[in-house]
């Protein structure tokens, strides 16, 4: 398919290389995803857009699932649904099909942002929701001095919060998301505060940023990470972040509801 990688990944990055272990680092965090569950309210049919190895998707409601990477549906638990091989930005769905839809960790991977959300917004009849990173905070991570150039990447490839909100529609929530100093799911951010999980390569891997990241960047990263640790730079100056029960980070749960099917809006504004 024309613009996609060859195992089928559509967005920057190539998860056919990158995403061959990302279940081992990245599982769902429950208390995130009790945000997601309070957002869905009573929906019953809920579609996964960009669903990977299906974080965040709900056991309890009937989910179908849409993923063009053939490495992240393979890695997808045998209780979840097989994954549909499709993009966001052309849904093989009729309009207002599912009562709910979600995106988690998704929507810097689209290749045409208003598509897929208009497309989100003609399938779905309830609530809509993205789970992603603002760009404008990522500054707020001991990542922006360690790692400028990795940060630099996230900057520029998470989309705008309020342009986000703006194309899910009217009546729609920003909520901060708190992240768990024991975050079971490895975003880079999730390692707020035992900073040693990122010296692990599998666990950089896990985030798509590292690999636009040159690998000479990458070992300056890992290098003076290593020397800071072993010498208590780091604890003498983030070392409060190992007590600190959650982080006010990036994370953003943007939540439209009871959206109105608006029938196909490819090329055009929101």
């Amino acid at each position: 398919m024309s613009g996609r990688h060859e195992d089928g990944s559509a967005g920057d990055a190539n998860y056919g290389v990158i995403g061959t272990h990302y279940t081992a680092y990245r599982q769902p965090d429950p208390r995130i995803a009790a945000y997601i569950e309070r957002a869905l309210g009573d929906a019953r049919t809920v579609l996964n857009i960009g669903a990977g190895a299906g974080s965040y998707e709900p056991r309890d409601r009937s989910v179908t699932a849409v993923e063009p990477s053939a490495a992240m549906r393979a890695q997808r638990p045998a209780d979840l649904p097989v994954a549909i091989d499709a993009v966001a930005e052309a849904l093989p769905f009729a309009d207002g099909t599912f009562d709910a839809s979600i995106a988690t960790f998704t929507v810097h991977q689209w290749r045409d942002l208003r598509a897929g959300l208009a497309e989100m917004r003609r399938v779905t009849c309830g609530p809509a929701m993205i789970l992603t990173c603002d760009p404008a905070v990522l500054h707020r991570s001991w990542l922006a001095a360690y790692a400028p150039d990795m940060i630099a990447v996230e900057a520029r490839r998470y989309p705008n919060i309020d342009m986000l909100a703006a194309g899910l529609g009217p009546n729609t929530q920003i909520i901060s998301v708190p992240i768990p100093f024991d975050c079971t799911d490895g975003f880079s951010e999730a390692y707020y505060g035992r900073p040693e999980m990122l010296l692990d390569p599998g666990a950089r891997r896990a985030n798509s940023a590292w690999s636009f990241v040159a690998p000479d960047a990458e070992a300056a990263f890992v290098a003076r990470l290593t020397c800071d640790l072993e010498d208590g730079v780091w604890d003498a100056r983030y070392g409060a972040l190992r007590h600190q029960s959650a982080f006010d980070g990036s994370l953003r749960l943007i939540a439209g509801s009871h959206l109105a099917p608006v029938g196909r809006m490819v090329g055009k504004g929101f």
